[in-house]
């Protein structure tokens, strides 16, 4: 393995674990998904052309590994016991700052998979729309629409948490 290869690689963990948290919705998850994507590019090495696009060959992998591993788990059923679920049922943080912030996360993890990862891709990530399709496989045009009905629902969503919100600020004013 080449050392040029190998630092660009470096260059790119960054990048590469802000979207597989936004695939996961779990840290620890999307940590293991960064290092199986790393340890398939350094296996597959000789698949990469050189003077291609590194970037999008390296997130094509994780998007792929990601939805091997959605396969995998929609045929096993969910359970208590499983560490996901549960801290899904623990009690929410009554730190008031972060709402806002909490509320945006919820509205973006109810986006559809398809939104939610082309709005990563360009939004978050700053990808070129020619780029994110390139890494998904789709047309400019699907894209750009993706990223358009997403931020729709997100102003939709957020509308929504902050009437309320606002709802019952008044009423524990009544009470």
């Amino acid at each position: 393995m080449s050392a040029e290869f190998c630092d660009t690689i470096v260059s790119h963990i960054p990048a590469l674990r802000a979207y597989a948290r936004v695939l996961q919705q779990d840290r620890e998850a999307a940590d293991d998904l960064v290092q199986d994507c790393l340890a398939r590019a350094v296996e597959k090495q000789h698949l990469w052309q050189p003077g291609t696009n590194l970037k999008s060959w390296l997130f094509t992998i994780l998007r792929n590994l990601f939805i091997n591993d959605v396969r995998r788990h929609n045929r096993r059923p969910d359970t208590l016991g499983d560490p996901k679920t549960q801290s899904n049922l623990s009690q929410p943080e009554q730190q008031t700052g972060v709402t806002e912030v909490q509320e945006l996360e919820f509205a973006f993890h109810q986006l559809p998979e398809q939104h939610r990862t082309a709005l990563a891709l360009v939004v978050i990530q700053g990808m070129q729309y020619k780029e994110a399709a390139e890494i998904l496989d789709m047309p400019v045009g699907t894209i750009r629409s993706r990223i358009s009905r997403a931020r729709q629902e997100l102003r939709q969503g957020l509308d929504c948490a902050e009437e309320v919100r606002s709802r019952s600020t008044k009423k524990a004013l009544t009470e």
